[in-house]
């Protein structure tokens, strides 16, 4: 049984493309080109997808990895003052690009993703840390944001507002970091896992899942399998249940 009630936040589905060492990161292999279409196809596209989400989140470094590319945003450190709480610019997108961003710091070049054939509006999650030129610069771009916490993005809350906002299922992305910092607080339904046959063995590569003190921890924990799948190219589609 994958599905759980909450009522006061989204159904939460960790769901990422992985070799089968761990390692999250692009390989230049047929075999890896298969498991990444395939990811993109449950989760996205409208003909395949099978997780029905209304968002997606990914953290900071892949963002800057793969959208803004470590850019420095235009600030106007002269703006006026924005008003207080969260910004909506687009409440009613088909899709939502959800990206951890505590202090403020992605240089977004326009205000949508497309990913896997599909356009998701920018939504930032920021804290009482970000700026105020900083928030001027996301709403000059059209992008929304929402304030989660003071110095460290609190989960729990950005799920709530995420949940009031319409919010009802998410698929989280990656990195590592993430993945684990939601699945220690509790706060996932599902873990969702494209496994494609390669590896390479690199002991640098960022990883499922990651801890990073003193946000989280290591920790031992255990997970019913809920479904197996063979895709095909050697690809295999697992998906988890957290045990209580």
């Amino acid at each position: 049984m994958l599905e759980k009630t909450a009522t006061t936040r989204p159904y939460v589905i960790i769901h990422t493309h992985t070799a089968i060492d761990g390692n999250i990161f692009v390989m230049d292999l047929p075999e890896f080109e298969a498991g990444s279409q395939y990811y993109q196809d449950l989760a996205l596209n409208p003909s395949t997808q099978k997780l029905d989400i209304d968002a997606y989140v990914n953290g900071k470094t892949s963002a800057e990895d793969n959208i803004t590319h470590y850019k420095t945003p235009d600030l106007d450190e002269n703006a006026a003052q924005v008003p207080e709480g969260d910004y909506l610019a687009e409440p009613d997108a088909a899709m939502y690009y959800i990206s951890i961003d505590p202090r403020g710091e992605l240089a977004w070049p326009v205000n949508s993703f497309g990913y896997g054939g599909v356009e998701a509006h920018v939504f930032s999650v920021l804290t009482q840390a970000a700026s105020n030129a900083y928030k001027d610069f996301l709403r000059r771009m059209g992008i929304s944001y929402m304030i989660a916490g003071d110095q460290q993005v609190d989960y729990e809350l950005m799920l709530e507002k995420l949940h009031s906002y319409g919010i009802k299922r998410l698929m989280v992305g990656g990195g590592g970091v993430i993945n684990w910092s939601l699945m220690q607080n509790k706060l996932v339904d599902e873990v969702s896992v494209i496994l494609a046959p390669i590896a390479n063995g690199d002991p640098s590569a960022a990883r499922f899942f990651t801890a990073r003190e003193p946000y989280t921890t290591v920790e031992d924990m255990a997970f019913d399998l809920a479904h197996l799948e063979h895709l095909g190219d050697g690809v295999v589609w697992l998906r988890y249940t957290p045990k209580s």
